[in-house]
């Protein structure tokens, strides 16, 4: 019974380590969050509002994540994890899915975010926190464009206002009949 249980145990270890492996190697963002006294319905809550934001919460054993993490090369990541922890993956806006992260831990205490990869770049705390400060990756396309199209607006503008003043300097000089 026995080496049954330990082959369990083994299973379990192999496939939540491939799980961890394959989740940052195929998602843009990997968060790593520890918690501590927050209840489960709690962190259904947050699971569900990640889910709206298109990521998912894969929670680990910290060992075989930690290990994991050292064989997709991200050894930072995998040092940032301390206590009972869990992994937020995403392909979707990263600012979003820091918002959601950050906002959760300022309502919890026991819940810190510890780190993250963006696109195979390291995320200390600090720059998780930064990133939660951005506007939506829509917003900061509009803003671009806005931007882009101003000028030309303005262009389009002057243009206009030349050929108007034409206008108004022909419509003068036809009325005067000269």
């Amino acid at each position: 019974m026995t080496t049954a249980i330990t082959k369990v145990g083994t299973l379990y270890r192999q496939r939540m380590a491939s799980s961890v492996r394959e989740g940052v190697s195929k998602k843009s963002s990997t968060f790593v969050v520890s918690y501590r006294g927050i209840s489960s319905a709690k962190m259904n809550i947050l699971r569900k509002d990640l889910k709206r934001k298109k990521a998912e919460v894969l929670v680990s054993k910290t060992s075989v994540a930690r290990i994991a993490l050292k064989e997709a090369k991200q050894e930072s990541l995998a040092d940032s994890i301390e206590g009972q922890m869990a992994l937020v993956l995403s392909n979707a806006d990263a600012s979003e899915v820091s918002k959601v992260l950050v906002n959760f831990a300022k309502s919890y205490e026991g819940f810190i975010v510890r780190g993250g990869v963006l696109d195979g770049a390291f995320l200390t705390q600090e720059q998780v926190k930064t990133l939660s400060d951005l506007p939506s990756r829509e917003v900061l396309l509009a803003k671009f464009l806005g931007t882009i199209s101003a000028p030309l607006s303005r262009f389009a503008g002057a243009l206009n206002g030349k050929t108007r003043d034409m206008i108004s300097i022909l419509k003068q000089k036809s009325e005067k009949g000269g």
